[in-house]
């Protein structure tokens, strides 16, 4: 075989690997084939790939790797002295920086875009709790506010992104800022009272997810999964912030053998939803 077309097929070996059209390990064994030279060979393994990555790095990339290292370092350790709209607006841009590399890495690697977007909504959270501190803006009403500022920004981006498991976790924060809401306002509820403070939500969200099934079953099954933590939520809320839930056994024998009777009876229409 010529030099030139065992060029063609390394080339066209190494674009199915990077389109992931096929996996790693078929790639790597077709590439075996091709190489004359061992140590032109793909190595195997996450490690051998990033060693592999490291030895072809240029002179400018590494210059740009540790000034990143250093920028990131001096921020961390001079934050603290920054005016606060300039801790803001570093925040910001800091959560920016991440979710947009985190949506074009996810075009290639799935796994790592979702990893930097994930950090990107940790630093907008960890971050803006922490100039609350810094500057004795810790009250509970403020935070909670932030938190729920936070989760629409994460049931939004997560809705318009296509990130199931960030809508999700937007509207679990929703809850917890709702159940906080309800402990630090509501006196001595009983345990009928508690009931209606989550019940209607359950049938609400179970409802919306009826609702958008047609435009997006991802959003539709999420809803659903909402509307499922509802259901228990009474519970869960009494057992974890009221001093002596009764008959919390009782309860919750009930609740599930009622969702259990209506998850029957209903599978028909409900898988249809979020299927």
């Amino acid at each position: 075989m010529d030099q030139e077309r065992r060029k063609v097929i390394i080339k066209e070996i190494e674009h199915w690997q990077s389109s992931k059209l096929l996996p790693d390990q078929y790639c790597n064994f077709l590439l075996n084939l091709y190489l004359d030279e061992p140590d032109k060979k793909t190595p195997a393994g996450w490690n051998g790939k990033a060693a592999a990555a490291l030895q072809q790095a240029s002179g400018k990339l590494w210059l740009g790797v540790f000034a990143l290292i250093a920028l990131v370092g001096c921020i961390v350790i001079y934050f603290n002295d920054f005016h606060p709209a300039m801790q803001m607006a570093t925040a910001a841009l800091g959560t920016w920086v991440l979710l947009w590399r985190g949506q074009k890495l996810r075009k290639r690697h799935e796994a790592a875009g979702l990893s930097l977007t994930g950090l990107g909504m940790m630093c907008m959270l960890g971050s803006g709790l922490y100039i609350f501190h810094l500057h004795k803006l810790s009250g509970e009403s403020l935070e909670l506010i932030y938190l729920g500022l936070c989760a629409l920004f994460w049931i939004s981006y997560g809705i318009a992104a296509r990130i199931p498991l960030l809508h999700l976790c937007g509207w679990i924060a929703a809850i917890m800022v709702y159940a906080l809401v309800l402990y630090n306002y509501m006196t001595a509820p009983k345990w009928y009272d508690v009931q209606l403070y989550w019940m209607p939500a359950s049938f609400i969200y179970a409802w919306g997810s009826w609702f958008v099934k047609r435009w997006s079953k991802p959003v539709s099954a999420i809803l659903f999964a909402i509307a499922a933590l509802l259901w228990f939520m009474p519970e869960i809320y009494s057992i974890l912030l009221l001093d002596s839930p009764l008959w919390i056994q009782v309860q919750l024998l009930v609740k599930m053998t009622l969702g259990g009777i209506l998850l029957f009876s209903l599978r028909k229409k409900w898988i249809a939803w979020v299927a």
